[in-house]
């Protein structure tokens, strides 16, 4: 049902927007083409901005199909934060920037997949430190996945 606002309501009242609604229905829509897919999948540090953040490098690994990132350090002004107030924001890609949006991630399964990403991606001895830290829930909580925007 659509009320006068423009969104939808279930039955049980749930609001949803437009937008959330049609990739509710339609999953596939907000998934990154296999060419950009491979992109994230290649590239070692990613530069990522939200809102009016700076772009600054992060890891990222592909899982499922699927775009992931994850915050190292929480802090107030960190891209992270950056993200969970304005949810859109880009990557650079190839030398494009890209635009994307940031969901945050709740599946167990899909976080702990990330995890092994990391683990498999990034393999070397100065890495190792940060895979391992990745592991604690605290990081964890952040991970993110990006869709295009």
């Amino acid at each position: 049902m659509i009320n006068v606002d423009g969104c939808f309501r279930s039955r049980k009242g749930a609001r949803a927007t437009r937008e959330s609604w049609y990739f509710l229905i339609h999953p596939m829509a907000r998934r990154f083409p296999q060419t950009t897919l491979a992109g994230f999948e290649a590239t070692k540090y990613l530069y990522i901005r939200a809102g009016d953040h700076r772009l600054i490098p992060i890891w990222v690994v592909v899982v499922e199909g699927r775009v992931i990132v994850r915050s190292w350090n929480d802090k107030p002004g960190g891209w992270y934060r950056a993200f969970l107030s304005h949810r859109r924001g880009a990557v650079r890609i190839d030398g494009e920037e890209v635009p994307v949006r940031a969901v945050r991630v709740r599946s167990t399964r899909l976080n702990d997949n990330a995890d092994a990403a990391y683990a498999s991606k990034y393999t070397t001895k100065a890495n190792a430190k940060y895979v391992k830290g990745f592991r604690i829930q605290r990081r964890k909580s952040t991970t993110l996945e990006l869709v295009p925007a």
